[in-house]
């Protein structure tokens, strides 16, 4: 029987997470959300977890699930499944917990997770970030940080299905 890694230990079902967040928030502990994909984790996603943790005490990372990878990114996502990539981003030092959701849009989550800080990549501007306005509501922050240019899911997909040609806008 395998021992769970101490990564493993901080993926957790929603029910956990909340119970976790309300323990930190009652310790007086700062509590920042985000979400995505996080298929095929790079550089960018490393600056953009340790920017977000630096926002808070606590940073909680919601996962898509497959099927709703499916249903935002088409056919062909993710190229790795959700329990990896739960872990892999578990596995980091900025990331205090993660979870995997099912649906389109993190709203749910959101709501049950009640952060203090909602931070999504500078990709997403403020008014289309989900959970914003609720965020606000219970006094909330949110926060879109820089994109690092070059740093694309999409544009490593690209580079490997062309057999490894650097896209014009990738960076070394």
């Amino acid at each position: 029987m395998a021992i769970p890694t101490r990564a493993i230990r901080k993926v957790r079902s929603l029910r956990a997470v909340v119970r976790a967040v309300r323990t930190a928030r009652a310790a007086g502990k700062r509590v920042v959300f985000t979400n995505g994909c996080f298929d095929l984790l790079h550089r960018g996603h490393i600056r953009y977890l340790e920017r977000a943790r630096a926002l808070g005490d606590l940073l909680v990372v919601a996962v898509n699930s497959d099927a709703s990878v499916r249903r935002l990114k088409g056919a062909g996502r993710p190229v790795v499944p959700a329990d990896q990539r739960a872990e892999v981003l578990a596995a980091l030092a900025a990331v205090d917990l993660v979870l995997t959701f099912d649906d389109l849009d993190p709203g749910r989550v959101i709501r049950a997770v009640r952060p203090a800080v909602l931070v999504k990549g500078g990709d997403w501007s403020a008014d289309r970030i989900v959970g914003a306005d609720y965020v606000r509501k219970i006094g909330g922050k949110v926060r879109s940080l820089p994109y690092v240019k070059g740093a694309s899911t999409s544009a490593l997909i690209r580079r490997l299905v062309s057999g490894g040609r650097r896209h014009p806008s990738a960076s070394p």
